[in-house]
């Protein structure tokens, strides 16, 4: 019995498998500057976050038509499944798309289109989530979700993610006009940024949940603030070992984490790149760390708790998770 699980870090366009890529470039007549699928997925190796950054963005551009989005949306859903997903609240990073002349209303229609009926086909409940880019101009943040807004997509909240560096606080106005129209907020933080980047988030822009927060460990006041505030962390262990946020999987501090009582979640990030789903990182940290059915299930309630959900879906979540670990006895 595959354990149930919520995942609330995943970048749609991190789940671009290299077939897919093909498959759309083929699709939509774009030459790609790689010698095959073997040579893109060699190019999979990379020394810190903006090496990968550099080849997320540049694989975007076989995304071209609703119909992408779509097929795009539906195969990590697919995954997903497979993977004992229950409910997931995805990624996308609008300007990254229009930046390069694609309709906002093309990406979202493609996305939400097949989110609406992921419970139907999938059997996971779904939201979205728009992620504006750290490095681009934060004054273009507010026009670029007031005009999310008024396409009438069905979104779930706002994020944050790309590069650390630099402050954050330019995108307040962003955050808050996402708070005044009634928008969840997230955002990247203590990954590539230091732990005081995580404090700015929450001060700032008023987080409910921080995207990584590993590296809010080095802050003890932080840790003690998290844990009696209830703050998620959505971890992505294969994701910080690949970009080498950490040295090692088998010291992941993961089981550290969940005895100081912090509400850590684990996720997949950007699987295509990072060499595993969340069932993946699941299975490699349990291998590597020797997770106990006790623990495994506090991680599957956490994401519960963390997730942007209605009282009577977290029941629904609570009550599989709770099936799932008596099964384990």
């Amino acid at each position: 019995m595959t354990m149930p699980t919520v995942e609330l870090h995943l970048h749609l366009e991190g789940t671009l498998e290299p077939e897919l890529i093909y498959a759309l470039a083929e699709r939509n007549g774009i030459d790609l500057p790689y010698d095959g699928i073997e040579d893109l997925r060699s190019r999979y190796s990379f020394t810190g976050l903006q090496s990968f950054l550099d080849l997320y963005y540049a694989n975007m551009v076989v995304l071209r038509t609703e119909e992408d989005f779509a097929d795009l949306t539906r195969a990590y859903l697919d995954r997903a499944r497979r993977a004992g997903v229950r409910h997931a609240e995805v990624f996308l990073d609008i300007q990254a798309h229009t930046a390069r002349g694609v309709p906002a209303a093309v990406a979202l229609g493609g996305v939400t289109g097949v989110l609406a009926t992921s419970e139907a086909d999938h059997g996971i409940t779904s939201g979205l989530i728009i992620t504006f880019l750290r490095h681009l101009p934060a004054e273009d943040a507010p026009t670029a979700l007031e005009e999310v807004l008024a396409l009438g997509f069905p979104v779930l909240g706002v994020g944050l993610c790309s590069s650390e560096v630099g402050s954050a606080a330019p995108f307040k106005d962003t955050f808050d006009l996402a708070h005044a129209r009634g928008l969840h907020r997230v955002a990247h933080a203590g990954e590539e940024g230091p732990a005081a980047n995580v404090r700015e988030v929450l001060d700032v822009l008023g987080v409910e949940r921080v995207d990584h927060g590993i590296r809010a460990l080095e802050d003890d006041a932080l840790v003690d603030r998290l844990v009696a505030e209830r703050v998620p962390l959505t971890l992505c262990p294969l994701s910080n070992l690949r970009l080498q946020v950490v040295d090692s999987l088998a010291d992941y501090p993961l089981v550290g984490m969940l005895e100081r009582g912090l509400v850590v979640t684990v996720n997949s990030d950007d699987p295509a790149y990072f060499g595993g789903y969340v069932d993946d990182n699941v299975r490699e940290l349990t291998r590597l760390l020797g997770l106990t059915p006790d623990q495994l299930a506090t991680l599957a309630r956490n994401g519960v708790e963390a997730a942007f959900v209605d009282d009577a879906r977290r029941a629904e979540l609570t009550a599989e998770v709770d099936a799932w670990h008596a099964a384990q006895a």
